[in-house]
């Protein structure tokens, strides 16, 4: 069960790092910081307080960034590297609990992470063109706020995380295939 359970929080932890990079990486420090959570070596960096604030200021300009329409374009082209190296280190943390290969571990939350946070940044400038930028805000709130649900549930029950990246996903590729629908139309 060990297996199991490792794999579907790390892919729960990638999935909202996708939607937010830092959001999971502060979870997943904190809970080691506090020893909820044993991350083995390296990964057990996250939990120290140097890394926790700087990924707690890095965190918190994303945060403030992202709700400005133009500057949240920006902050999504850096993401594709920012949020693939978060979900890929995430996913290795969490699967390391469970043996798998460090390569696989690190290649798979790169495909988790890549996948959710293409969907978000392919789907944003569609809400920015249609809305002039007034439902970014509320959008990126919105992620922080599930990035945050599914890093919990990823440490918690990472049955219902892995669930939620996937009910992310799936509800993401309908609104873009509503869109496209309507582009051909």
């Amino acid at each position: 069960m060990d297996l199991l359970s490792g794999l579907l929080s790390a892919f729960g932890l990638s999935g909202a790092a996708g939607l937010n990079a830092f959001v999971p990486l502060l979870v997943v420090g904190f809970l080691s910081r506090f020893g909820v959570l044993d991350l083995a070596a390296p990964f057990d960096l996250l939990g120290n307080t140097w890394v926790l604030l700087g990924v707690g200021v890095l965190g918190l300009l994303d945060f403030v960034g992202d709700k400005i329409p133009g500057v949240d374009h920006v902050l999504h082209l850096v993401g594709g590297v920012v949020n693939a190296s978060a979900g890929a280190v995430l996913f290795a943390a969490q699967a390391g609990v469970a043996d798998v290969p460090p390569a696989l571990s690190l290649a798979l939350g790169l495909i988790v992470t890549g996948g959710v946070h293409g969907t978000r940044a392919a789907l944003r400038p569609v809400a920015t063109a249609t809305t002039g930028g007034l439902a970014n805000p509320v959008l990126s709130t919105a992620e922080d706020g599930l990035s945050l649900t599914l890093s919990l549930l990823a440490v918690f029950a990472p049955l219902l995380a892995a669930l939620g990246v996937v009910g992310v996903l799936v509800l993401a590729f309908r609104m873009w295939g509503r869109r496209r629908d309507r582009a051909v139309a």
